[in-house]
């Protein structure tokens, strides 16, 4: 059984047992979060398009937080002496799928 998600402005292929890696949401470590916004849902070889949503729910545990990779933001003005370099560091919550109802 398979699914795709929506959660913050991205789509997510997942299915049970499945880690993923979300943007940053306001929940503990250890709770269980509820995904509405299904998209896809394919069980036993029957799929099921939603028109915009299926009426499933994909239940989750948070399992981490933490910080991506730096990446490294480079603004540059040529002839007139102004550089600027800064970092960014992407928050993101990382999930294991327990189920799809």
């Amino acid at each position: 059984m398979i699914a795709v998600i929506k959660t913050g402005g991205k789509q997510y292929l997942v299915k049970p047992g499945d880690k993923i890696k979300i943007e940053k949401l306001d929940k503990k470590e250890g709770e269980q979060i509820a995904f509405s916004n299904v998209l896809l849902v394919e069980k036993s070889a029957k799929v099921e398009i939603g028109n915009p949503l299926v009426k499933t729910e994909v239940t989750a545990k948070v399992l981490s937080h933490g910080k991506g990779d730096k990446i490294i933001v480079f603004k540059y003005k040529p002839k007139k002496r102004y550089s600027r370099k800064i970092g960014h560091r992407q928050p993101f919550t990382e999930v294991e799928i327990i189920e799809i109802k």
